[in-house]
């Protein structure tokens, strides 16, 4: 085999090489490294996918957050508050509305306005959940159990619980557990004459020790609040 004139700085041999047939071995080839554009679109790949993952999991709300202890959003506060210890003291509870609703993602609050017995002679309440989502509610919870005169401990009842006597005509109950805060409240109603005298067909129950069945209806509502 004749190969082809070779320069050399630019100079012409006279006369070609003669070679032999047999080719010189190739030194050997470095080893092939990754190509760049792969990496690069791998690793922007891997970003995306990362990235992706995360504003999947901002858009289902899944940052970090409180232990709500199961307690969850709840929309019909008065069909799931049933009040059996109450009903069975005071009467009958009636059918009642729902309350205002507030639900946003550091906070739920739904309320729910109760009633026992007849019009005229019956008793009222209030009954109110709170989710906190995002805060510590226990420092504001102090804060208002004091403001509003609950100062009997009750134990037994989530984190923490206090109960106030309205002098034998009402009865106020707050709990804390957790992240959630219940307050369930009841008085009596009356009405008057002309001459500011009560009427009614009644004669008034002594709620002294409402506390009981008030207690009984919170863990069963603590309950369904969890499901």
């Amino acid at each position: 085999m004749i190969s082809e004139p070779e320069l050399v700085g630019g100079v012409a041999f006279d006369a070609p090489e003669v070679l032999t047939e047999e080719k010189a071995p190739r030194p050997p080839r470095p080893p092939r490294g990754r190509r760049p554009w792969l990496w690069a679109l791998g690793g922007a790949v891997l970003a995306s996918a990362v990235w992706g993952g995360g504003l999947y999991a901002y858009e289902r709300g899944e940052e970090a957050g409180p232990d709500l202890g199961g307690y969850k959003s709840v929309g019909g506060l008065c069909r799931l508050a049933e009040l059996p210890a109450l009903s069975g003291i005071l009467g009958e509870r009636s059918t009642d509305s729902e309350g205002p609703m507030t639900d946003d993602p550091a906070v739920v609050r739904v309320s729910c306005p109760i009633r026992f017995g007849p019009p005229e002679s019956g008793y009222s309440g209030w009954l109110s959940y709170t989710l906190h989502k995002v805060t510590d509610p226990g420092p504001e919870f102090d804060a208002q159990a004091k403001y509003a005169g609950l100062d009997t401990p009750i134990d037994g009842l989530g984190e923490k619980a206090f109960f106030a006597d309205r002098g034998g005509e009402a009865g106020e109950l707050m709990v804390l557990d957790g992240q959630a805060e219940i307050t369930l409240a009841i008085s009596r109603d009356y009405s008057v004459d002309a001459e500011g005298n009560e009427t009614g067909n009644t004669e008034p129950l002594d709620l002294s020790g409402i506390e009981v069945p008030m207690t009984q209806d919170m863990l069963a509502l603590m309950a369904a609040l969890k499901k």
